[in-house]
């Protein structure tokens, strides 16, 4: 176990100086650290309770997703009964389920099994759940179809999973450093963003859906008349700007999903701000036959449900590309231009919870972080050299090196480092120590014994591995648990800790033990100072 050869040792040096180089970035300004290499510009991030920042929770409307569901089913049972060109009246939503009569009883079974189409059965983890997505009955030529609860739970899952990697992209179209974006319950989306003081633009691109559609103006008849009288089933008033009304059809000729890039500008004629849009393949081609079969007539760019504009289509665009213009300000063609970039949100996002951390509170955090943490590696070196001596110098040095790995490992990650986090290398420092002191233990248990100083040092490292591994692992564990299930602050004590566990038996089996060998090669002990 003492003897280790050149490239060994060599090896063991050259990791924990690497790895101890990562943490260099944090003690040097941001301005110095930008003329250096990429790869050497990582540092840790200090997290919200450290300097501040802002916090929203966010909840996905679990009734429009429940309504756009049964949208769909209606849609579907139109698609479905047309293509098989069953006759039918009555389609309608009623409740939470979607009715339609056959109107002849000889199509009613060819309807019910074409329907059933529509409900496919749901996946669990072990596989099929026995559960499908639409439960469908019959009575009398009125057949009901109805989302069954666990699709419905399944599509709200779907659509936090989906909202979350849509506000990750607005996040960081906005430029904003390091955000924290985690699911909280079923329902809720916690968005952290360390740094953030003002967080009104934040809630503002948040909250917004974002879902653009182009349609054609429904040209039968005037909005007024239609809200006087009757609005075609096919059809819906929209708001406009400055209170317009608009008769607009529900047929969606293009939707934003085909878009793949949006960017704000002026406008060469008015130099007005303006959002420039591109579409895909398949939506260029959409578009372009929208507008070869509708020249001349009207068509609205709907955001949101809200018309931003309704301009006359004068030649078929060919081009997959356009520009949408309506009064904006620059701010707002640059959050529209965001919101189209990072895609439609599934469901619109209420905040339920605003909180605006000063940097006040996190200055006092960081301090009494630091006081913590000197006081108990003060407390530990005294110990150490106090009990062990020369050895416990060694072991000292090794827990130096130690946290200057975990800081490396952490600034390699770019990992967001916490109050709680501070907690957690505190208490690595008291591991990596007991390690040592597990070793020692062993060590003097050996000279008792009547072993020679070398042969106790050889013994006390060897015969001290599996109890030190099997309290670590252990730790590691509960470290791996607590990540798991853990959310922010939790989750942050059990990377420091579990970073520190790693680090910590790398320092004691190697680099303690390294140290001890080279000392035992040039002083060659008849007893161990312990």
């Amino acid at each position: 176990m003492l003897f280790f050869t050149r490239w060994k040792a060599a090896g063991i040096l050259l990791t924990a100086l690497i790895v101890c180089l990562f943490a260099l970035p944090n003690f040097f300004s941001e301005s110095a650290v930008r003329a250096w290499p990429s790869w050497a510009q990582r540092h840790i991030v200090l997290g919200l309770d450290l300097q501040g920042g802002s916090s929203l929770l966010l909840e996905v409307d679990t009734n429009a997703v429940r309504k756009e569901r049964l949208q769909g089913v209606a849609d579907d049972v139109l698609r479905v009964l047309r293509q098989a060109r069953i006759p039918f009246t009555g389609r309608a939503i009623r409740g939470n389920s979607v009715e339609v009569r056959i109107t002849r009883d000889s199509d009613v079974d060819n309807a019910v099994g074409k329907l059933r189409e529509l409900s496919q059965p749901l996946s669990g983890i072990l596989g099929s759940s026995g559960q499908r997505s639409v439960d469908i009955t019959e009575n009398s030529g009125l057949i009901t179809l109805t989302p069954s609860d666990a699709a419905i739970v399944e599509r709200i899952r779907q659509a936090v999973d989906q909202s979350i990697q849509i506000i990750e992209r607005r996040v960081n179209e906005l430029g904003l450093v390091e955000p924290t974006i985690q699911r909280e319950g079923a329902s809720r989306i916690l968005v952290q963003v360390p740094g953030l003081q003002d967080p009104s633009r934040l809630k503002e691109i948040l909250g917004k859906t974002a879902k653009l559609d182009f349609r054609m103006v429904d040209q039968s008849e005037t909005a007024e008349q239609a809200a006087a009288s009757h609005v075609p089933q096919d059809s819906e008033i929209l708001d406009g700007e400055g209170g317009q009304k608009y008769l607009i059809e529900k047929r969606v000729l293009v939707s934003g999903a085909d878009l793949v890039d949006a960017q704000p500008g002026f406008d060469q004629r008015s130099n007005e701000p303006i959002v420039s849009f591109r579409f895909n393949s398949s939506g260029a081609r959409k578009f372009a036959e929208a507008t070869q079969q509708n020249v001349g007539k009207p068509f609205a760019i709907v955001l949101d449900n809200k018309v931003i504009s309704a301009p006359v289509i004068r030649e078929p665009i060919l081009g997959g590309s356009g520009q949408i213009s309506g009064n904006f300000t620059v701010q707002q063609a640059n959050d529209l231009a965001i919101l189209l970039r990072a895609g439609a949100l599934p469901a619109p996002l209420t905040v339920i919870e605003e909180r605006t951390v000063g940097p006040g509170l996190g200055q006092d955090s960081i301090n009494a972080g630091e006081h913590a943490a000197y006081v108990g590696a003060a407390l530990v070196v005294f110990f150490m050299l106090v009990t062990y001596g020369l050895f416990g110098l060694f072991a000292n040095i090794a827990v130096a090196v130690n946290v200057a790995m975990i800081f490396g490992v952490l600034s390699m990650l770019s990992a967001t480092l916490t109050l709680p986090g501070i907690a957690g290398i505190v208490l690595t420092v008291g591991i990596a120590v007991d390690s040592n002191v597990l070793i020692y233990e062993r060590i003097r248990e050996e000279v008792r014994a009547g072993r020679t100083a070398i042969s106790a040092i050889d013994a006390g490292f060897t015969r001290a591995l599996a109890t030190i591994l099997d309290s670590n692992i252990t730790t590691f564990i509960a470290a791996a648990v607590l990540f798991y299930i853990g959310t922010g602050p939790v989750r942050g004590f059990a990377v420091t800790l579990g970073i520190g566990i790693l680090t910590s038996l790398f320092t004691a089996f190697t680099l303690t033990r390294l140290i001890v060998a080279y000392w035992v090669r040039l002083w060659r002990p008849r007893t161990v100072p312990i």
